[in-house]
C-alpha cells in the first residue's frame, strides 16, 4: 500500500504487470473509449478480471482528473458505485486506474447500442432505481458526478447497476450550495443553467438523470441529428411530447406501452418525473432523494414488487418492504397520472447559501 495523497491512500499497480494484465493494451481487450482515456480487460496475478483505464494524456489536467477520481471512489463505497482496486502512481510514466470489471456492458448499449434488445421495463425501473439509489448517496456525501450518463451506467449479469466514471465528479466543501467552474460533461445531458451561469450543483446532476430516464422509457439516444432540428437533444423531444401529452410517440412501443395498462401507467410516470428533472430552471428540479422516492413509489403503486429485489437496504436509502403492502390494495388504490403541470407543483426547493468559486 502506498500513499497518493495525504486524505487517502489506494493500493499501487506497476505498470508493467497492467500491460502484462491486458496482453500490452491489447486492441483485442478493449472494452470501451471515452473523453478521457480507454478502457481495456485484463486479468491481474491474483486472478481477479479487472478493468483498467489508460488516460491519454499524462500532463497536468489529466493528474488532476486521476487523482480526483481516486480520492473519490477511495472515499465513497457503494454497492452501486464501481469499485477501485487501485491505480500506478501519478508520477508513473503512464496513468492507469484500475477498477472491477464489469461483464454486461452499458445502459446505452442494451437500450439503443451494440447489445440493444427489447429489454423488459421491469429491468430498466430496476436500473432507474438503483441508478437514483447511488446518485442519492454520492450528494448526500456532497459529491456532484457531473458526467452521469447512460454510457456510465455499468451493468452486472443480473443487471444490477455500477455507476462509473468520476473523473469530473466534484466534492463539495460543508454548507456551499454551488460551486463556479466552467460547464464539462457530455452534450445532451449538460444542465442548461449550468452551461449559462458555471454554477454547479446538485440539481445538474438531476437534470443529466432525467435525460437517462426518458432513454429509459423511449430507447432513443441523448443526441440523434437524423430528428428534427429542434428535437436533436432527446430532452428537447422529450418536453415537446410530454407537453402534448404525446406519450405515444415518446415512450417505446416495445415495451408494452399500448397493450398493458400497468406499463402505460409505470413509463407515463416514469416520463413525467423525467419532466421535473428537466426543467430548465434548477430550483424547479426535486433534489435526488425525492427523484428516488418517487421512482419506489412508482414501482410500490403497480406492485411491482421484485424490482426491489436490487434496491439497497444498507446505504442510508432504504427500500420500503413489498411485504408491507396488500396486493389487493394496491389494485384499489392506484392514482391516475398527474399531468406536468400538477406534478410540478409538488417541489420546491430550499434556499441558497454561500457559493463556492472554481480558482
Amino acid at each position: 500500500m502506498e500513499e497518493c495523497n495525504v486524505s487517502f491512500e489506494v493500493p499501487i499497480f506497476n505498470s508493467t504487470e497492467l500491460e502484462e494484465a491486458t496482453n500490452n493494451f491489447a486492441a483485442s481487450n478493449e472494452l470501451g473509449e471515452g473523453g478521457f482515456g480507454t478502457v481495456y480487460y485484463g486479468k491481474i496475478r491474483d486472478g481477479r478480471e479487472v478493468a483498467v483505464k489508460r488516460l491519454y494524456e499524462h500532463n497536468y489536467r489529466r493528474v488532476k482528473q486521476f487523482m480526483n477520481e481516486v480520492e473519490i471512489l477511495t472515499r465513497l463505497q457503494h454497492k452501486n458505485l464501481v469499485s477501485l482496486y487501485g491505480c500506478t502512481s501519478r508520477h508513473s510514466h503512464e496513468l492507469l486506474l484500475v477498477y472491477e470489471y464489469i461483464s454486461n456492458g452499458t445502459v446505452a448499449d442494451h437500450i439503443h447500442g451494440q447489445l440493444a434488445t427489447t429489454l423488459p421495463w421491469k429491468i430498466r425501473m430496476g436500473i432507474a432505481i438503483e441508478t437514483a439509489t447511488a446518485l442519492a448517496y454520492l450528494h448526500a456525501s456532497d459529491t456532484v458526478h457531473r458526467d452521469v450518463k447512460t454510457n456510465n451506467i455499468l451493468l452486472d449479469k443480473n443487471f444490477g447497476v455500477k455507476v462509473a466514471d468520476f473523473g469530473l465528479s466534484r466534492l463539495f466543501p460543508n454548507d456551499v450550495s454551488h460551486i463556479s467552474t466552467a460547464p464539462q460533461g457530455t452534450p445532451g445531458y449538460v444542465d442548461p443553467e449550468y452551461h449559462r451561469c458555471y454554477q454547479l450543483t446538485e440539481k445538474s446532476d438531476v437534470y443529466s438523470f432525467g435525460v437517462v430516464l426518458i432513454e429509459l422509457v423511449s430507447s432513443k439516444p441523448a443526441v440523434d441529428i437524423s430528428r428534427e432540428r429542434d428535437e436533436i437533444n432527446l430532452a428537447d423531444f422529450a418536453i415537446n411530447k410530454i407537453q402534448n401529452f404525446a406519450f405515444g410517440k415518446l415512450i417505446d412501443p416495445n415495451l408494452g406501452f399500448e397493450s398493458d395498462s400497468k406499463i402505460n401507467r409505470m413509463t407515463t410516470s416514469v416520463a413525467e418525473l423525467a419532466f421535473l428533472c428537466l426543467q430548465q430552471d434548477k430550483e424547479m428540479r426535486p433534489p435526488m432523494d425525492e427523484v428516488l422516492e418517487e421512482l419506489k413509489a412508482i414501482a410500490c403503486n403497480e406492485n411491482a414488487a421484485d424490482i426491489f429485489a436490487y434496491a439497497d437496504e444498507g446505504e442510508g436509502v432504504l427500500a420500503p418492504s413489498p411485504s408491507h403492502y396488500d396486493d389487493s390494495q394496491l389494485l384499489k388504490n392506484m392514482q391516475l397520472t398527474h399531468s406536468p403541470v400538477s406534478v410540478t407543483q409538488k417541489w420546491g426547493s430550499s434556499g441558497s447559501s454561500a457559493p463556492g468559486v472554481d480558482g
